[in-house]
């Protein structure tokens, strides 16, 4: 624990009340066997072992403190055999700093049901049947109390994964943190549903704390590996609490706050669960980008986040600005000779002009998404680490209204 930001900040009655409670944000230190993790920051997302288009290297030097890697995928591909032959996610990337895997849960839940990768974080809407499937897709997935079947969307394979295979698979990959196999539901579940997978989440947890402590006893020269659980119930406030309750009291090394969150709720979700969850152990906000979202996690006490969205919308040319996001496609940009974004001190801006790299996304030259994916993951990690200085020097509410304002402008 480092800085609380009630104690800097002295929120008023006001932004009490229009938050919905007290506010809960902090900065702090997670210490891993390669690296300190100084929070609020922002964890990019290296799915298959590479942030997509970027070298380990430059990611380091955009300023990203670790990389979170995806265990479905590295399990598919390479093999998680491989990666322990390396000498783990780090070494085999050639990345020497911090690393996450998720569980695989996310990815089994969503390509299992033909939505690729997008969840719904807009509608509630449970009238529908709980194992609905994208219109003209085939599930993959069938989940029951001990695991989860699945096809590979790569070859069609047939796979089984569990809470004791998802930890030897995560202890195999090596990171330094990994999360509790977990079943992700939506907003579209019912209530009923949402209840059923809470109790299987809850019993998976305790059987990954299980196979958790022993793989750890017979890999006692391996460097020891983090656990977090996770934490689902969706929209419903008891369900939440009584989740962040039931892993709260589990020995868990953190938490990740998973599953479908109402965007427009998503701070009162986060601050309910932060109210349950021990206060000394980090808390991992799962797939959260956009910078209202962000600002709005940090204040409600999420100290991590992650999120693919930076360098998947630079691929289609998009680039985050102080005043919006743009897409560099534009004719507009044909003969336009400055950085991306004035100022910024990555390695794209100093370089490159938006001319340039307009003209390489013309060309369909792979380039353009690198150039511009450094840039958003440079705009996004310094975002969150100027909140965290905000709360260490007493300005997060007017740096967050004065950056929110002209993003939103």
């Amino acid at each position: 624990m480092g800085t609380r930001l009630t104690e800097t900040c002295s929120p008023s009655d006001a932004q009490v009340d229009a938050n919905g409670g007290a506010f809960l944000g902090r900065t702090g230190t997670i210490t891993t066997p390669h690296g300190t993790i100084q929070t609020p920051a922002f964890i990019a997302v290296g799915t298959k072992a590479t942030v997509k288009a970027v070298l380990p290297e430059s990611i380091a030097q955009l300023g990203a403190q670790a990389v979170l890697a995806n265990a479905y995928h590295l399990y598919l591909q390479p093999g998680p055999e491989i990666l322990d032959a390396a000498g783990g996610l780090g070494a085999f990337m050639n990345w020497s700093g911090p690393t996450f895997t998720d569980s695989g849960g996310f990815q089994v839940m969503s390509l299992g049901s033909g939505f690729k990768k997008v969840i719904d974080m807009k509608n509630v809407d449970n009238s529908g049947p709980d194992d609905a499937v994208a219109p003209g897709k085939e599930r993959l997935a069938h989940i029951d109390d001990d695991g989860v079947w699945f096809k590979s969307h790569l070859n069609g394979d047939r796979h089984r994964f569990s809470p004791e295979i998802s930890m030897q698979v995560q202890h195999q990959i090596g990171a330094d943190i990994m999360f509790a196999f977990d079943e992700l539901t939506t907003l579209q579940n019912s209530r009923a549903y949402q209840e059923e997978s809470l109790e299987r989440t809850r019993l998976w947890a305790l059987r990954c704390l299980e196979e958790h402590a022993s793989l750890t006893s017979s890999r006692a020269a391996k460097p020891y590996q983090a656990l977090f659980g996770v934490i689902q119930g969706a929209q419903y406030e008891d369900l939440r609490r009584k989740a962040c309750q039931d892993l709260g009291a589990m020995p868990f090394d953190g938490y990740g706050i998973g599953g479908a969150l109402e965007k427009e709720n998503l701070g009162t979700i986060v601050r309910w669960c932060n109210e349950e969850l021990p206060e000394n152990k980090p808390r991992h906000l799962l797939g959260i980008s956009e910078p209202d979202d962000i600002f709005t996690a940090i204040e409600n006490g999420a100290d991590t986040f992650d999120c693919v969205s930076p360098t998947r919308v630079a691929r289609n040319s998009a680039f985050y600005t102080p005043f919006g996001r743009f897409n560099l496609s534009g004719a507009r940009y044909k003969t336009d000779f400055g950085p991306l974004q004035d100022g910024c001190d990555c390695y794209t801006c100093v370089n490159y002009s938006r001319a340039y790299i307009h003209h390489l996304f013309k060309a369909k030259e792979m380039l353009s998404a690198t150039l511009i994916s450094i840039h958003n993951e440079r705009f996004v990690v310094k975002m969150v680490d100027d909140a965290r200085l905000a709360i260490e020097s007493g300005d997060f509410f007017e740096f967050k209204a004065e950056t929110l304002g002209r993003y939103y402008s």
